[in-house]
C-alpha cells in the first residue's frame, strides 16, 4: 500500500474502513436534514440548540458505561448491535416525515434516541481500531483515515443532503442514512477477530473511576481531554448556527446550508490527509497547540463575514484545524494509553469530543437568542484562544518526557 493508505493493508481494517465511508455519508446526510427541518417546522435557533443537546448529551451521560462496555464485551459484535439500533431509528425518522406527521418534539427525541445509541457506538468504535491493524505501528494512519471517511462523508453528504432536501424533501435523506447502515453491518460480519482477553471486572463505577484516575494522572492526557472539550465547547457551536447564516445572512436555502457544512467538511478532509502522511506521532501536541489558535482565529472571521466566499474560506480552514486537533489528540492519547483502560480512557475522549458538544451547542443557540449570532460566535472564538494559549504554555512541561 502507498505510505498514505498503509493502513488499508489490513483486511479487517479495509472492511471496515468501505462501509463507515457508505454509512457516515448517509449519517451527515440525515444530520443536514434534521437540522434543516427543524429550522423549517420552528424557525428558531434556540430549538436548534435544542435539538442538537438532546443528541449528543446522552454521549455526555453515558458514554462511560459504553468504555466499560468496550473493555468487557466482545466490540465486533456490540457495534453489530448498536449500528442496528441504528438503522432502525432512521427508519422510524423517515416515516415520521414521510406521512407528514412530524412534529419538532419528534425529532427530539429522535434525536435523543440516537445520542444514546451512540453513547455505546463510538467509545466502542474508538477503541476496536487497534483490533483492526495488526502492526501497531500504522495506528496512527488508520485513526487519521477513520478520520478521512468521517470528512469525506462530510464533504459529501451535506451536498448530496442540500440536493435530496430541495428535490424530494428531508425524508428521503433519513431513508438513504437507514439503507447506509447495511455497508458497516456487513463489513463488520465479515471481519474475523479473535476473541476479547478475559480479565478481572471491577464494579461499573469502579471501573469508571479507574478510567478517570488514570487519564487524569497522565499529564499529556489530562491536558489533550481539556483542549478537546474546550474546542468542542467553544468552536464547534458554529455548526447549530450555520442554518441561520445560511438563510439570514447569506439569503439561501438548505441548498446553502449544505455548501456551508460541506467547505468545513473540505477542510477536514484536507486535514485528514495532511495527518495520514505523518510518520510516527513526533510533534502532534505542537501541531495541536497551533491549529487550536488558528481554529479561534477562523470562527471569528466566519462571525463577521458578510460575503460567502470569507464564510467559505473561513469555514475551510477551520475544518482543517478542528479535524487536526481532534485526530491528532486521538492519535496521542491512544498510543499513551494501556489497552487494559483503553475502552474507559476513550470513552472520556468521546465525552469530551461529542458529550461537551451539545453543551456548547445549547449555550449558543440560547446566547444567540439574545445576543446575536455574530456576538455569540465572536465570544466563542475569544475563548477558544484563550484555551489554546493555555494548553501552548502547558504542553512544555510534559511533551518532551513522552516524545510528543
Amino acid at each position: 500500500m502507498p505510505e498514505l493508505l498503509r493502513a488499508l493493508s489490513h483486511r479487517n481494517y479495509r472492511l471496515y474502513f468501505s462501509g463507515q465511508l457508505f454509512s457516515l455519508a448517509g449519517t451527515w446526510m440525515q444530520r443536514i436534514a434534521m437540522s434543516w427541518l427543524v429550522y423549517r417546522l420552528t424557525g428558531s435557533t434556540l430549538m436548534l440548540g435544542v435539538v442538537s443537546f438532546a443528541g449528543q448529551i446522552p454521549v455526555l451521560v453515558l458514554a462511560a458505561f459504553g468504555g466499560v462496555f468496550s473493555d468487557r464485551y466482545d466490540q465486533r459484535i456490540m457495534l453489530l448491535w448498536t449500528q442496528s439500533l441504528a438503522l432502525v431509528q432512521a427508519l422510524l425518522l423517515a416515516a415520521l416525515t414521510l406521512s407528514g406527521r412530524v412534529q419538532p418534539w419528534h425529532l427530539t427525541l429522535m434525536a435523543l434516541s440516537l445520542g444514546i445509541i451512540n453513547a455505546i457506538d463510538t467509545p466502542v468504535r474508538q477503541a476496536f481500531v487497534v483490533q483492526l491493524v495488526g502492526n501497531r505501528a500504522d495506528l496512527g494512519n488508520a485513526i487519521a483515515l477513520n478520520s478521512f471517511t468521517m470528512n469525506a462523508a462530510r464533504f459529501i453528504g451535506p451536498s448530496i443532503a442540500g440536493v435530496v432536501v430541495g428535490l424530494a424533501g428531508e425524508g428521503v435523506c433519513f431513508l438513504i442514512n437507514a439503507a447506509s447502515y447495511l455497508a458497516v453491518i456487513l463489513a463488520l460480519r465479515a471481519m474475523i477477530t479473535g476473541k476479547p482477553e478475559k480479565r478481572a471486572h471491577a464494579p461499573a463505577g469502579e471501573a469508571i473511576l479507574q478510567g478517570l484516575r488514570y487519564a487524569f494522572g497522565v499529564p499529556g492526557i489530562r491536558q489533550l481531554l481539556i483542549l478537546v472539550a474546550a474546542v468542542s465547547f467553544f468552536v464547534t457551536p458554529y455548526v447549530v448556527l450555520l442554518p441561520y447564516f445560511a438563510r439570514e445572512v447569506y439569503a439561501g436555502g438548505a441548498q446553502t446550508f449544505g455548501f456551508l457544512s460541506a467547505a468545513a467538511g473540505a477542510g477536514a478532509l484536507l486535514g485528514t490527509l495532511h495527518l495520514a502522511s505523518q510518520q510516527g506521532v513526533g510533534g502532534l501536541s505542537r501541531l495541536i497547540g497551533r491549529a487550536a489558535l488558528v481554529a479561534g482565529v477562523a470562527l471569528a472571521a466566519f462571525a463577521v463575514s458578510r460575503e460567502l466566499w470569507l464564510a467559505v474560506t473561513a469555514l475551510v480552514v477551520l475544518g482543517f484545524c478542528v479535524i487536526s486537533i481532534i485526530a491528532s489528540a486521538n492519535t496521542l492519547i491512544q498510543a499513551m494509553v494501556k489497552d487494559a483502560l483503553r475502552g474507559r480512557v476513550m470513552s472520556l475522549f468521546t465525552m469530551a469530543f461529542l458529550g461537551v458538544a451539545p453543551l456548547g451547542g445549547l449555550a449558543a443557540g440560547w446566547v444567540a437568542e439574545h445576543l446575536g449570532p455574530r456576538t455569540t460566535l465572536l465570544a466563542c472564538a475569544a475563548a477558544a484562544i484563550g484555551a489554546a494559549v493555555l494548553f501552548v504554555s502547558k504542553r512544555a512541561s510534559y511533551s518532551e518526557t513522552v516524545g510528543f
